[in-house]
């Protein structure tokens, strides 16, 4: 039986702002998007939540929300350093450690010796060397299976931990609500409510073959979360899946032409990106993403083997014909990546010009 944990950092970003000025303590807290221009909160600390201040929620109606809000621009040099040593953190526990972000990884401890193989005790242990050495806390998960360790880590935040034992995973999903999921997201949760499906148990109760049918591939990975199933290890060299770029915009704009100049800037950077962090990859399909400026988004994919100026501007159009008179404030484009490097891999990673 696996022992997994995931350490979750509480309010990372802000919690590194707090830690290293502490004026800021007891302060609703945000880093992201200046007052002065448009931008989106990367994160806010507990005090900026109990006024509805979210992540990736806008900065203007962040501050709509709590006037007295306090905005500061991330620092990622410092986020990544402090990641390092808490990292080096795990290494002592397991050399089985999957990162997810800067802020939160899964770790598998199950041939761990300390603490008696205690994996409840080896998270407290972790959680207490983070607290001593960075000056932030971190709140984790212990489960057998990697999708309830990260469910459980949510459960006593901030500061806190959370313990599903084997013999309590069939009692504890039961009554988990399918949000909590990986991959019910707000418009899934809507089909499977109208379904009369708000919980595992209540996966429980369906035929596995209409999941199937109605859901695909979903249906499957939803059938077996419902019953506390995850097959899959924690992977030291999980694979990237996808490259993408996007730039929130300073005024909102309405022309297929001005999105296509906003486009223009981007390919370099996601080149670029390409190139540091997808080396040797092949692409599959390359995606264009516009938020309006209702805030909701929409985005148009298609599959490719090679990094084309031409077919962003095909998707871009089909995007754009969403509109439907919005305004535009967010252009982002990215491309998926296959699990593994591919034939003609280099020709997979050249940007095809044809316009």
């Amino acid at each position: 039986m696996q022992k997994i944990i995931h350490v979750d950092m509480d309010c990372y970003y802000a919690a590194v702002e707090m830690r290293d000025n502490p004026d800021l303590w007891g302060k609703p807290l945000a880093v992201g998007g200046r007052r002065e221009r448009r931008g989106v909160i990367s994160t806010c600390n507990y005090e900026a939540r109990r006024f509805g201040v979210r992540s990736a929620m806008a900065s203007a109606y962040a501050l709509r929300l709590c006037p007295d809000l306090i905005l500061v621009p991330g620092r990622m040099d410092v986020y990544k350093q402090v990641s390092a040593q808490i990292r080096a953190i795990f290494q002592r526990y397991t050399s089985l450690i999957e990162p997810l972000s800067l802020d939160e990884a899964y770790l598998d401890v199950t041939q761990c010796q300390f603490h008696q193989g205690s994996a409840t005790r080896i998270a407290a242990a972790i959680r207490a060397d983070i607290l001593a050495e960075t000056g932030l806390t971190a709140s984790a998960g212990i489960a057998p299976v990697k999708f309830l360790a990260k469910v459980a880590s949510d459960l006593n935040k901030p500061n806190g931990q959370y313990v599903i034992p084997p013999d309590a995973v069939a009692q504890f999903v039961k009554t988990l609500p399918l949000g909590k999921i990986p991959g019910v997201g707000r418009v899934t949760g809507e089909k499977l409510a109208a379904m009369g499906l708000h919980n595992c148990e209540d996966v429980q109760q369906v035929d596995r073959i209409m999941l199937l049918n109605r859901f695909g591939k979903f249906g499957e990975l939803l059938w077996q979360r419902a019953h506390g199933v995850d097959p899959r290890s924690v992977s030291p060299d999980r694979i990237r899946k996808s490259v993408g770029v996007e730039t929130t915009l300073a005024q909102d704009i309405s022309t297929l032409a001005q999105a296509g100049r906003v486009m223009d800037k981007l390919i370099p950077e996601l080149s670029a990106r390409m190139a540091k962090g997808a080396s040797g990859r092949q692409i599959h399909k390359q995606v264009v993403k516009l938020k309006f400026d209702d805030f909701k988004q929409t985005t148009i994919e298609q599959r490719s083997d090679m990094l084309s100026v031409s077919l962003f501007q095909t998707l871009l159009s089909q995007a754009m014909q969403r509109a439907d008179g919005r305004g535009i404030r967010l252009v982002g484009i990215s491309v998926g990546l296959a699990d593994t490097p591919g034939q003609g891999e280099e020709q997979g990673m050249q940007l095809d010009l044809a316009l």
